[in-house]
């Protein structure tokens, strides 16, 4: 499998909420599970099977974190010089020429992507457009809702 681009934050929270799932939920979800087979019959112990439900679910989670950091390449966007070119990693204010109004982006990898909080996975189409231009360009893609305009009016590496 191909290295996946991550940003150091997503990277950060990733690990963070693998440490999470290992030093907290884990022995919560067993320390249940004990309980419940104290409680004898699990045939028909509700609390014993939600508690094995919420096991498998936390041990498919820590799988998915691991199977994801390992094919991750992390970028950090302050160490790259890209002279004003937008980049993954890169925060981009833009001008709506349609909306006349401004937005801010940050080009990030898919598991970070959180377009109300800003974040947009780097495969898609605004980010496509705007990857490789520079700071003055107007840059137009095809959205779903048609057409967009849009003029880079800064780009920073934070």
């Amino acid at each position: 499998m191909s290295k996946v681009p991550m940003t150091v934050r997503g990277e950060e929270l990733l690990r963070e909420e693998l440490r999470r799932l290992k030093s907290g939920d884990r022995p919560q979800v067993i320390q249940a599970i004990a309980e419940a087979r104290a409680h004898g019959d699990l045939k028909e112990n509700a609390e014993y099977h939600a508690a094995k439900e919420q096991q498998g679910f936390i041990e498919g989670r820590i799988k998915e974190i691991e199977g994801k950091l390992s094919h991750i390449q992390v970028i950090d966007v302050t160490a790259v010089d890209a002279r004003g070119k937008v980049i993954f990693g890169a925060t981009v204010e833009l001008f709506d020429v349609q909306a006349e109004l401004e937005i801010t982006y940050r080009i990030v990898g898919e598991d970070e992507a959180d377009i109300n909080a800003g974040l947009i996975s780097y495969s898609s189409p605004i980010a496509r457009a705007l990857i490789g231009k520079n700071e003055g360009d107007e840059v137009t893609f095809s959205a779903p809702g048609g057409d967009k305009h849009y003029e880079i009016i800064e780009v920073k590496y934070v």
